[in-house]
């Protein structure tokens, strides 16, 4: 079939050196034409492929019912990445100003599949959605786009248009390790953590393979949140400061050794209460991880006059905290006449820090005190 173009009167507006955007007006009706929808995912169980969070079906049929009612109006405009087939012919000669006026010119073609589709949708999924589905004619709605050279900008894009607005922290955080952008400092500081994250779910010699839940494993049982959570403790003053640099980054390969060894040795010594989920068993819980992630680290400081902390090293001292941990039945005794039965432990910064002072108390006067008074 013959590639058509699509013409739209535009403004470009030049931002910043190399960076311009494009503002136009199109029927919403002829958007899926021309654009596609990059949905999140991990086909082969490695790479990340896409960016966008899967469509919120209650949230576009209310846009829908909007947009089918009497004089709507949707001022925010619909954003686009656009790969170098689109183009930009200036009509306006003006010089030293931000913008000029010309036309935009985009390719289309029936039966394009969306990966050959030359826009990608950055922002506004679910309005485009429901201008779709909605039972009307047409329904003229604003565009800015920019042309991308690859998908890893469009990925860049996405996270900033979307990390100030209600969108799933697990896409985001998911998405960070596959950016090398200058980022808001809260990510930034996220994007390191995320990146031993990722590797921990999607790596077979991972005692946390396909366990962790995130947008491109939802059948995972482990939140994603509490593993980020474990992860940056240790890296600010635990276990895996050690191999930090000043970058709040550091040898990735020696973390994930020691996290691998570690976590697989919990699976282990408490391999009743890893196999469950969260509702039977606290260890996997929120609760469990983070705090568990505290006794890591105290375990690390033990050994800290070892190069590596061997698995035997590990299991020697995880062995020892059986007796003191009630992850799938009884009651935990916090001391002092405070009883919690195993599944009142909650998610909670009280909770956890109960459950962790619990761990260490016991592993530092049961355990490292009196192994090193036999010394």
């Amino acid at each position: 079939m013959a590639i058509k173009t699509l013409t739209f009167p535009a403004i470009e507006v030049q931002q910043s050196e190399g960076r311009k955007l494009y503002t136009f007006a199109v029927d919403g009706k002829q958007l899926p034409s021309f654009a596609a929808i990059s949905r999140i995912s991990r086909p082969q169980g490695e790479h990340i492929e896409g960016y966008q969070r899967p469509e919120v079906l209650s949230h576009i049929r209310q846009i829908r019912k909007y947009i089918e009612s009497e004089s709507p109006m949707i001022p925010n405009a619909i954003v686009l990445a656009f790969d170098q087939r689109v183009t930009f012919v200036s009509d306006d000669h003006a010089e030293n100003t931000y913008s000029r006026a010309g036309v935009i010119h985009i390719p289309v073609q029936d039966g394009w599949k969306d990966e050959e589709k030359p826009a990608w949708v950055v922002d506004g999924q679910q309005r485009m959605a429901a201008i779709r589905e909605a039972s009307i004619e047409h329904f003229p709605i604003c565009v800015t786009g920019f042309v991308a050279h690859d998908v890893q900008q469009q990925r860049e894009q996405f996270i900033l248009v979307n990390s100030t607005k209600p969108l799933a922290r697990g896409l985001i955080y998911e998405l960070l390790p596959t950016t090398q952008m200058v980022l808001p400092d809260m990510l930034a500081k996220r994007r390191f953590p995320s990146m031993l994250l990722n590797n921990l779910n999607h790596d077979p010699e991972s005692p946390f393979f396909s366990k962790i839940k995130t947008a491109t494993n939802p059948g995972g049982v482990i939140q994603d949140n509490s593993i980020l959570k474990m992860i940056e403790h240790s890296l600010s003053d635990g276990a895996l400061y050690r191999f930090r640099d000043r970058d709040g980054a550091g040898d990735s390969e020696a973390m994930l050794r020691l996290l691998k060894d570690y976590w697989s040795t919990v699976a282990v010594v408490f391999k009743d209460a890893w196999d469950l989920p969260p509702t039977r068993s606290r260890l996997v819980h929120g609760a469990g991880i983070v705090s568990m992630g505290f006794v890591m680290d105290a375990i690390a400081d033990r050994h800290h006059d070892s190069a590596t902390i061997s698995k035997e090293q590990f299991a020697d001292d995880l062995k020892g905290m059986s007796r003191f941990c009630r992850w799938t039945s009884g009651y935990w005794d916090f001391g002092g006449n405070v009883n919690r039965k195993w599944n009142e432990i909650q998610n909670t910064t009280k909770d956890i820090r109960l459950l962790a002072n619990h761990l260490l108390l016991h592993y530092r006067t049961d355990i490292w005190n009196k192994r090193e008074a036999v010394k």
